[in-house]
């Protein structure tokens, strides 16, 4: 961009526009103020320095800009800029070299809190293993004490065990691999792969499973992680229903969309963690998800896996009710649509490969 004195600006590109920083043929603070400091210092050198100096520009330091973004895009965006003061005809301006860093700012934040999450969820388990161990140690003499503590050791054990095997499988997923093993895959049988995972864990509860039909729906994919991200949300529904429910699971095509969802009478979801649930980490209840053996990662498992194919998961609760998780995904047949699950809201959390 080309500012005058006066902060006209009078050249810019479109992405000037939709970027915010020029608004109304005018430059924007903190921009405006930089480029006027940047004609005041050029004018300054000219005048030490004579003619000879005219054309020879002063830098001004760049610093991280936020400025709310034009209508209809993002509700704010961080910009890098650089402002040389310049003389263009014998007269002063300010010409501007702006980059929007909007996403890299994200990026960064994302991972700094990914660092600082993990670094709090692994305290947790190897916290308790030592305290564990020093107790199994000073209980030598006592073997009722020791396959106590021995048995709390081995649960924290399998718990970091299932933690680092998770973020290793999130960061997979959240990489530029493709997908490892693509196949045509035949959704009844993820559905009974991940059903059959799930069942004696299921029972031990007194929650029971069921599911539909076979559809016959296939899907091109990874069969490996489709499985995965059904047992997921197999395994949060039964953590979170109480004994003597059920958990069911339903399969359909719409709209040449293959759609797996699973539907739980558990303690349900509040309308203001919904938008959260797909985030790593994140837990409605720590205390019941801990003592579940939750890690905190399956959610965000899920969504991942299916943005990589291409799908979304989405999510309708009602508190005291319960929840239905739906995953879809392109099918690659299209049998006759057969009548829609039982609980079939119209999403009120969606997590999709536009995200």
């Amino acid at each position: 961009m080309v500012v005058g004195e006066d902060e006209t600006v009078l050249v810019a590109n479109p992405r000037a526009r939709e970027l915010g920083v020029v608004q109304s043929g005018k430059l924007t603070d903190p921009l405006a103020e930089a480029a006027s400091a940047a004609i005041e210092r050029h004018g300054q050198r000219r005048r030490l320095e004579g003619e000879e100096g005219e054309d020879q520009p002063f830098e001004l330091v760049g610093k991280d800009l936020r400025f709310p973004a034009a209508r209809g895009s993002k509700p704010e965006v961080v910009v890098k800029a650089k402002v040389v003061g310049a003389s263009v005809g014998g007269e002063p301006c300010a010409i501007l070299f702006v980059e929007d860093v909007t996403e890299a700012m994200r990026m960064e934040t994302a991972r700094r809190d990914f660092v600082a999450n993990v670094s709090h969820e692994l305290k947790t388990p190897v916290g308790g293993l030592s305290l564990l161990s020093e107790a199994l140690l000073e209980s030598a003499d006592d073997p009722d004490a020791v396959r106590h503590f021995g048995k709390r050791m081995h649960a924290e054990a399998n718990r970091l065990g299932m933690m680092v095997t998770e973020l290793i499988a999130l960061s997979r997923l959240q990489g530029a691999e493709k997908l490892p093993h693509v196949e045509v895959v035949k959704i009844d049988e993820v559905v009974h792969e991940a059903v059959d995972r799930l069942r004696l864990t299921a029972e031990a509860t007194g929650i029971a499973i069921t599911m539909d039909s076979p559809s016959g729906l296939e899907v091109m994919g990874d069969r490996a992680l489709l499985v995965t991200a059904l047992s997921n949300l197999l395994s949060n529904a039964v953590s979170y229903s109480p004994s003597g429910t059920s958990v069911s699971v339903s399969r359909r095509v719409q709209s040449g969309m293959a759609q797996l969802a699973v539907t739980d009478r558990g303690i349900g979801i509040a309308p203001e963690h919904q938008e959260r649930v797909f985030e790593r980490f994140f837990r409605v209840d720590k205390a019941r998800s801990r003592a579940t053996g939750g890690t905190g990662l399956g959610l965000a498992i899920v969504k991942h896996v299916m943005v990589n194919h291409g799908g979304s998961v989405r999510l309708w609760s009602k508190p005291g009710t319960g929840s239905t998780f739906t995953l879809e995904l392109p099918a690659r047949i299209s049998p006759p649509e057969p009548a829609p699950p039982e609980h079939d809201p119209e999403p009120s959390a969606n997590a999709s490969s536009h995200q």
